[in-house]
């Protein structure tokens, strides 16, 4: 992880700063380390940073499914396959 030092801020000095410290971020849309002992331990982003990353989450898992869908249907027999007629009518749907 690639971290900005001069974003760097110790939990002690966010808990008197918080309100600046959030003000920043939401200005600048540069995200706040939160250090404490010497290691990141948090990080502060703003609402369009998380919901940017939200929705890169989203897209991801879409191609997740897609790729787990196209290795399944690599190996179906199609001749195999039962209609939803012949389901709902063995069910008695």
């Amino acid at each position: 992880m690639r971290v900005d030092t001069d974003n760097m801020v110790p939990v002690t000095e966010l808990q008197k700063k918080l309100t600046k410290k959030i003000r920043d971020v939401s200005e600048s849309g540069e995200p706040v380390y939160v250090m404490k002992n010497n290691a990141v331990k948090a990080v502060i982003i703003s609402v369009e940073e998380y919901q940017s990353l939200r929705d890169m989450e989203e897209v991801l898992e879409h191609f997740e499914i897609a790729e787990m869908v196209e290795t399944r249907l690599a190996g179906h027999d199609r001749s195999r396959n039962i209609s939803w007629e012949k389901i709902k009518e063995k069910h008695g749907l």
